[in-house]
């Protein structure tokens, strides 16, 4: 849906139908749900269109994964990280909701002298796609980041 930039009815009704109880998505049938999932599905239900209560309580879902310093977790105990972060931005920009001044702050404690940013503040891992996930989330723009404004 991401990557195509729009979604059939049935593929809606398919995520849709594996959104788990808590309001939540995850990467499986069967799997707990996580912050990245639930904010990728917030901008595939965008693209489809879908309003109202499944955005709503994924919303819930996905500010739960928010820690006391501002950025997201991708689970609940993991710590936050950048992409996790950069994910829960998107994902709450692209369900209409103001992200936390917080995340932001966050994110720019990550921010390294040659601009790139690391994964958290334990972890440097994969400075390029870090990065390219963290300036979509810092310019406000959810997926896709063509097509539908």
């Amino acid at each position: 849906v991401l990557a195509l930039g729009h979604s059939t009815p049935e593929l809606t009704k398919f995520i849709l139908r594996h959104q788990a109880k808590n309001g939540g998505f995850s990467w499986d049938a069967g799997v707990e749900p996580d912050s990245n999932d639930t904010a990728a599905a917030l901008e595939a239900l965008r693209v489809a269109h879908v309003t109202g209560k499944p955005i709503a309580r994924a919303v819930t879902a996905l500010l739960s994964y928010e820690t006391k310093s501002g950025g997201f977790e991708l689970t609940h105990g993991r710590g936050a990280d950048a992409q996790s972060t950069a994910w829960a931005i998107q994902g709450l920009v692209a369900a209409g909701r103001t992200p936390p001044r917080k995340s932001f702050a966050y994110l720019a404690k990550l921010r390294q002298p040659d601009g790139s940013y690391r994964y958290s503040a334990r972890y440097a891992t994969t400075p390029v796609w870090v990065t390219s996930q963290v300036l979509a989330a810092l310019a406000r723009k959810a997926f896709p980041l063509v097509g539908r404004s």
